[in-house]
């Protein structure tokens, strides 16, 4: 039977596994190279077996180097915003160890006071390693598919009006629904609804756009206050292949992190971007809508 064992190792003997990027590029390089290797890892298994991927581990992270503190200090090169979807483990999908990423979750991946205070901690605090904030949002999420099924069917939301905490995360995915919706609609016609595809067309797009406002907004909200250096980038984790996407302006639908649209203008041509990749299209371009439109 095929095996893949995936290895944290440190040596105490090594004081310096792996530099921290010195700067966002590097880290963003860093973040997109660990999770293609990590995506790999079921390729290698049909052809091999006893695969092992080993991820090294400093010492001074465990506090294991003698004559040093045994508290490490806090030295992560990316925050990053995640869901709280248990099949997407943060470290493990980007191929880092322990002290290595700032990692915030909850469940849409959205930007509540909570979330926003705890990023502005670690601007503050951890500048000196700090180069890179990272929204990952990811395929087939809960929380943004419960709100498809909202706006699709609004009677549905009569069950969760009186539970507040939930609440309070629908109504802000709510309007990236109804944002997406419209975009498809001025794509596709108003018989795109007819589609069998059209409620993952919509879940789908509506992950991508929330991950990218997401990171908008905190660009905004930092604004000239955080540090130069520091870049705020997007992606979506696809479940089903292990990778990191992001549907990019010009027809190119991409592998790894993008940077969060600056303006209106940046978003029209992302939106586009969305409705028209590859991915997003194959939902409502199937066969059955196809003959069911042009009969309408």
């Amino acid at each position: 039977m095929k095996t893949v064992d995936i290895i944290y190792r440190f040596n105490p003997q090594e004081t310096t596994i792996r530099p921290l990027p010195s700067d966002s590029g590097t880290a963003l390089g860093r973040l997109e190279h660990g999770n293609k290797s990590f995506a790999a890892l079921v390729d290698h298994v049909k052809d091999q077996s006893g695969i092992q991927q080993v991820i090294p581990v400093d010492p001074r992270d465990l506090g294991l180097v003698p004559g040093s503190p045994e508290t490490a200090k806090q030295r992560p090169f990316a925050a990053i915003l995640g869901c709280s979807d248990a099949r997407v483990p943060i470290e493990l999908i980007f191929n880092e160890g322990p002290n290595d990423l700032f990692v915030i979750r909850v469940a849409g991946n959205g930007l509540g006071t909570e979330v926003l205070g705890s990023l502005k901690y670690a601007v503050e605090n951890l500048g000196g390693s700090l180069k890179l904030i990272v929204v990952l949002g990811h395929s087939g999420c809960g929380a943004l598919t419960t709100a498809v099924d909202v706006f699709l069917n609004p009677g549905d939301y009569l069950p969760l009006a009186a539970k507040h905490s939930l609440r309070n995360i629908l109504d802000r995915l709510l309007l990236v629904v109804q944002t997406s919706a419209r975009k498809l609609l001025a794509t596709f016609g108003p018989d795109v609804v007819l589609s069998p595809g059209y409620r993952k067309a919509l879940t789908e797009a509506s992950i991508v756009t929330n991950a990218a406002l997401a990171a908008y907004s905190i660009q905004q909200e930092f604004g000239s206050s955080a540090p130069a250096d520091l870049q705020t980038v997007y992606g979506v984790y696809l479940l089903e292949t292990r990778e990191v996407w992001v549907p990019r302006p010009g027809g190119m639908d991409g592998i790894g992190l993008a940077a969060a649209p600056h303006d209106l203008g940046g978003f029209i041509e992302l939106g586009e971007a969305i409705v028209r990749s590859r991915r997003i299209a194959s939902y409502i371009n199937s066969e059955d809508y196809r003959s069911t439109a042009g009969s309408s």
